[in-house]
C-alpha cells in the first residue's frame, strides 16, 4: 500500500525546473535595462526640478535683498529660501553630489556638469531647456 501512494506522487524534473529558471532569466535581462534607464530619467528630472527651485530662491533672495542684475549670491544665501530639512536645503548639491555652487541674480542655473556627464544617456541637451548646460 506504502509503494502504491508513493508512485502517485509527482513531482518537477530537474529539466523542468532548469527551464523555469531560463524563462526567469530571459525576463529578468529584458526589464532591467528598462528599469535602470527609467531610473536615470527620473534623476534627471528631479536634478530639472532642483533647477527651477534654485531659480525661484535666487529669485526671492534678490527680491527681499534688492539685489540687482548680475550680482553672485552664495550657495549659503539661496539655500536660505529652500525647505528646512530637504537634501537641497541641506548640502547645495544634487542628488549625485554634485555641486550647484553659487548663483548668479536674473541668470538661470546651471546643470552641473558630471551630472549631465553621467546623465547625457537619457537626458540630452534639449531635456534641460532652459536651464544652462555644460
Amino acid at each position: 500500500m506504502l509503494n502504491a501512494i508513493n508512485k502517485r506522487r509527482g513531482g518537477f524534473t530537474l529539466v523542468e525546473i532548469m527551464i523555469v529558471v531560463a524563462i526567469i532569466a530571459l525576463l529578468a535581462a529584458i526589464a532591467v535595462p528598462g528599469f535602470l534607464r527609467a531610473r536615470k530619467r527620473s534623476q534627471a528630472t528631479r536634478i530639472l526640478n532642483d533647477l527651477r527651485m534654485i531659480d525661484s530662491a535666487v529669485d526671492q533672495y534678490a527680491i527681499e535683498t534688492n539685489r540687482s542684475t548680475g550680482n553672485p549670491v552664495k550657495v549659503t544665501d539661496w539655500t536660505n529660501y529652500l525647505k528646512r530639512g530637504s537634501v537641497l536645503y541641506n548640502t547645495g548639491n544634487d542628488l549625485l553630489g554634485n555641486a550647484y555652487g553659487d548663483q548668479v541674480v536674473d541668470s538661470l542655473p546651471a546643470v552641473p556638469t558630471l551630472s549631465f556627464n553621467a546623465l547625457s544617456d537619457v537626458a540630452p541637451s534639449a531635456f534641460w531647456s532652459p536651464y544652462v548646460v555644460p
